[in-house]
């Protein structure tokens, strides 16, 4: 069963517990985020600190530093343990971070097939366009129209897999990103991932914030300090959205060099 989110506009299971009777729930929605996925953010939270007893949780958390990848959902659980979350609302969304150095591999080795095919068509249809009679026949001009074709189809499919080969995330088998936490879990819709799918060592929420499938506990090592200014840092950035303040940007540099005559009068 679906219902529309009044704030949202967009149907959500009736199932998704949200916030919404706040006047600032809207302000923390990013704007390319659907419905589905806001409302999956919130189960993911509400999970946190129900069943994780989380009681510093954040979204859009860097874990890896100013640069590194964005983790959706984050809490500092008892023990210190970190829990990351990633949302996913739709199978297209799932299949976009489940991939791993094979895929990788197989890219690459299409890419330079591509490379390969490219350059030789390239030189067939150049051939034929020295050789082609002024007076030939209009099935041969046609023939060479094709071949032209050809060419950029398969131009195209190079520059696609390039680009495949540059966006593609393997955040899910990453070992870097696997060290972020002591656990992991997707939150997608019910029943929209099979167990027998989930990447290793990843659990399982369903939309009503239920555990499907435990996540393996990880020792990695601890990071408390750095979670905990990672958490504050977006908590400060979603805070100061919903609440509309705006600032300036300063420039450090005038700070650095107030410091360096500072510690030179010392």
């Amino acid at each position: 069963m679906t219902t529309n989110n009044e704030t949202s506009g967009m149907p959500v299971p009736a199932s998704i517990e949200l916030p919404s009777a706040s006047s600032a729930f809207d302000n923390f929605k990013n704007g390319n985020e659907t419905g589905m996925t806001y409302a999956l953010k919130w189960a993911a939270w509400k999970w946190l600190w129900e069943v994780a007893e989380c009681r510093v949780i954040g979204f859009e958390v860097r874990l890896e530093g100013p640069f590194g990848r964005i983790a959706d959902v984050v809490g500092l659980g008892p023990g210190n343990r970190v829990f990351l979350i990633e949302v996913k609302s739709s199978k297209a969304d799932l299949r976009r971070d489940d991939n791993n150095e094979r895929t990788r591999r197989k890219l690459l080795e299409k890419s330079e097939s591509l490379v390969v095919a490219a350059e030789l068509t390239q030189r067939v249809l150049a051939n034929a366009t020295v050789n082609l009679d002024p007076d030939e026949s209009l099935a041969g001009v046609r023939t060479l129209e094709m071949a032209r074709r050809d060419v950029e189809v398969i131009e195209n499919k190079s520059v696609s897999t390039k680009k495949r080969i540059d966006t593609l995330s393997t955040k899910f088998h990453d070992p870097a990103f696997l060290r972020c936490a002591d656990f992991h879990y997707l939150i997608t819709p019910h029943r929209m991932i099979r167990t027998t799918e989930l990447p290793d060592q990843w659990g399982l929420l369903n939309e009503r914030g239920e555990t499907v499938v435990d996540a393996p506990l990880k020792h990695v090592k601890r990071v408390t300090q750095h979670v905990l200014r990672a958490i504050a840092r977006a908590n400060t950035r979603d805070l100061m959205k919903a609440c509309q303040v705006k600032v300036n940007r300063i420039d450090s540099s005038a700070f650095r060099e107030c410091d360096e005559g500072a510690q030179s009068l010392q």
